[in-house]
């Protein structure tokens, strides 16, 4: 997979009265990692929805590869630029570029292992059944799972359950990965597993944006670190800028509270 460049311009976003994104601005190289951190409220989730246009902006867009996601760029009578949303089928076809891993991994209980990762491609037209299901063994195996293939979800330990989660979003050779607190819903002895798969995924030129707690994960894998509080970034840069030597005064006192 060749990783994508991402663009997020001066975006925006209200539920009601409620201001969650403030402004938001951020680019990411092909083949970074980056790691937004914030507390909880910030915005970080609504922002990787944004990215695949699950939450549609309210001021603002974001790009891929320099192709605007969910809208297209019109102009009007006065030469004005603004904004069009498009039409749900090509939308849906934007998104089959961008993976997502959720916090609670979201298999379909009813399938098994193999049919959960193999689900996508086929559903899409992307692959035929056995061209899908070789895939899906092949990501499983990248995974460390080729021993569970035929097993449901509800067989599997939550890490497990993640893992297949990973391999089913890399079933469609997305450029960009999205992780939205991969480890959150795991038991501590099970962060490690999904950790390692994420940390072997980032060395092979996939761009991955991922919101998580975990520090020294960040500071091993992220090549941009992002803070993000109040719908704004507050602070950005290499892992051993903002960790060690932050130069906002609300980088330090959340980093106090987390490290």
């Amino acid at each position: 997979m060749t990783g994508a460049g991402v663009e997020i311009v001066n975006a925006h976003k209200w539920y009601g009265t409620h201001r969650v994104l403030d402004g938001v601005d951020l680019t990411v190289q092909p083949g970074q990692v980056a790691v937004i951190l914030g507390p909880s409220g910030s915005g970080k989730s609504t922002l990787l929805r944004a990215i695949n246009h699950l939450e549609k902006l309210d001021v603002g867009h974001v790009s891929i590869n320099g192709e605007l996601i969910g809208v297209r760029r019109i102009t009007d009578g006065r030469h004005r630029d603004r904004l069009k949303e498009l039409p749900e089928g090509v939308i849906r076809r934007q998104r089959r570029r961008i993976g997502f891993v959720f916090q609670n991994f979201n298999l379909f209980p009813n399938l098994t292992v193999l049919h959960n990762v193999a689900a996508a491609p086929v559903a899409t037209g992307a692959a035929g059944k056995a061209d899908a299901a070789a895939l899906a063994r092949d990501l499983l195996a990248r995974v460390g799972l080729s021993d569970k293939a035929d097993a449901y979800p509800r067989q599997l330990s939550g890490g497990q359950q993640q893992r297949v989660a990973i391999a089913r979003a890399l079933a469609l050779r997305p450029g960009v990965l999205l992780f939205d607190e991969p480890t959150s819903a795991l038991d501590p002895e099970l962060v490690g597993e999904v950790l390692s798969v994420i940390k072997d995924l980032a060395a092979t030129g996939t761009t991955m944006i991922v919101v998580t707690h975990e520090i020294g994960f960040a500071r091993e894998v992220a090549d941009l670190i992002v803070l993000l509080d109040g719908g704004r970034v507050v602070e950005q840069g290499s892992p051993a800028r903002v960790l060690d030597d932050p130069e906002h005064p609300r980088t330090a006192e959340f980093l106090s509270r987390v490290l």
